[in-house]
């Protein structure tokens, strides 16, 4: 048995957490102890595996500030993380043999300092990527901070990513790194919990006659372009006489939580948007559905259209096409390892009306969605198990 310590940020809802859990689960279920460290758990927005007992999960540091002034987010999410490190190493009477962390390689030092443990990096995406520079103060306060993400990944005794194409990026970004070979360890899905028969989408949610409903799922953030999924719509509904407009219907279903800004700005301009292009009758809104709710919307869609471009792997739509629905995603990123254009699902460029004319194919073809749906679940279970996802972690835990 191998005690493993798993430390991440903030224990809410979105892919990074979900991989997590994922990671906890796995090496709980081969026998292995695993305690989560994180410096949010918000039970009321959390995957349920960390609130029902199944994963024990430590919080610390919760009091410790998220922004100053609402600015230095980078900078307070690095403090919260070494702070947990530090209580980790210093404080917790276990002596963990590896723990494994992501997101911030910035408490790596810290667990290394005072840890003999062998560390793992899981490096979802460069950091310093996902933030933007308009201006030279912006740049000056990344500088030192793009420096020691890069210095401080480097330090992991192994570092992971989620898909061949985030290892190219972590090659072209990480210049000084060059000796460092990350492995690839793609999500993957426990297929048990999208194996249950959900309810029917009720009418409040879908309006009765609508049985061509086109599903997004993504956190309300704006690198998410879910604003595009919207304008296709809009195009869609262009290119449809009345009869087909009538049975068509788009889910816009967020991850959502109150204490982020951005997330409650940009749920309000995507209404607004919809209301400009006078779309309001014919789109739903949605922000943070459980799991059973999620699963229902999976299941009883016609297509999920996924529009990040260049995302680092996308486990949504692995989640979609287990769920035997197919997927029209942004040709860039993650999406090109996981969806076979005209097979799968549509790989085009973020253009809405090239989305809108691949999502008209499935009500000029009715059996269009059932025949790729049954092609995506069998890629899927080809290529993202559970358990293979479990066998290929353990051989990187277990040395």
């Amino acid at each position: 048995m191998v005690k493993v310590a798993v430390v991440h940020p903030d224990l809410g809802i979105g892919g990074a957490e979900r991989l997590v859990v994922d990671v906890a689960l796995a090496l709980q279920s081969r026998g292995h102890q695993v305690t989560i460290i994180t410096s949010h758990h918000d039970t009321g927005h959390c995957f349920k595996e960390t609130r029902d007992g199944t994963l024990p999960v430590i919080t610390v540091g919760d009091w410790l500030p998220r922004s100053i002034f609402g600015k230095f987010y980078a900078i307070c999410a690095y403090f919260r993380m070494i702070y947990a490190a530090l209580y980790l190493v210093l404080f917790q009477s276990v002596c963990f043999d590896v723990i494994f962390c992501d997101q911030i390689s910035a408490c790596i030092p810290f667990l290394k300092g005072f840890s003999a443990a062998r560390i793992i990096f899981y490096c979802h995406f460069p950091d310093q990527l996902l933030t933007q520079r308009k201006t030279l103060l912006k740049s000056l306060y990344r500088a030192p901070i793009d420096w020691l993400e890069e210095k401080t990944t480097g330090m992991a005794d192994l570092v992971l990513v989620n898909s061949k194409f985030t290892a190219r990026v972590f090659k072209e970004t990480f210049s000084s790194l060059q000796n460092v070979k990350p492995q690839v360890l793609y999500p993957s899905l426990n297929f048990t919990a999208f194996d249950s028969v959900s309810e029917p989408l009720d009418g409040d949610v879908v309006p009765s006659g609508r049985d061509v409903c086109f599903l997004s799922i993504n956190r309300y953030e704006r690198k998410k372009n879910l604003g595009l999924g919207i304008e296709a719509f809009g195009c869609l509904k262009e290119l449809l006489n009345e009869a087909q407009w009538n049975r068509t219907h788009l889910i816009m279903s967020g991850g959502y939580d109150e204490r982020v800004a951005e997330n409650k700005e940009h749920y309000l301009e995507l209404r607004s948007l919809a209301e400009q292009m006078q779309l309001n009758d014919h789109i739903t809104f949605l922000r943070s559905v459980s799991d059973a709710q999620k699963l229902s919307l999976l299941q009883h869609c016609t297509c999920l259209l996924y529009t990040p471009s260049n995302e680092h792997f996308g486990i949504v739509p692995i989640e979609a096409m287990y769920s035997s629905k197919p997927v029209i995603a942004v040709n860039s990123g993650g999406p090109l390892e996981t969806i076979t254009d005209g097979k799968t699902g549509f790989l085009r460029y973020p253009k809405p009306l090239e989305f809108a004319e691949v999502m008209k194919r499935f009500l000029d073809n009715p059996s269009l969605s059932k025949e790729m749906g049954e092609k995506g679940k069998e890629s899927v279970k080809k290529k993202f198990s559970y358990e293979a996802f479990g066998e290929d972690l353990e051989k990187a835990v277990v040395l």
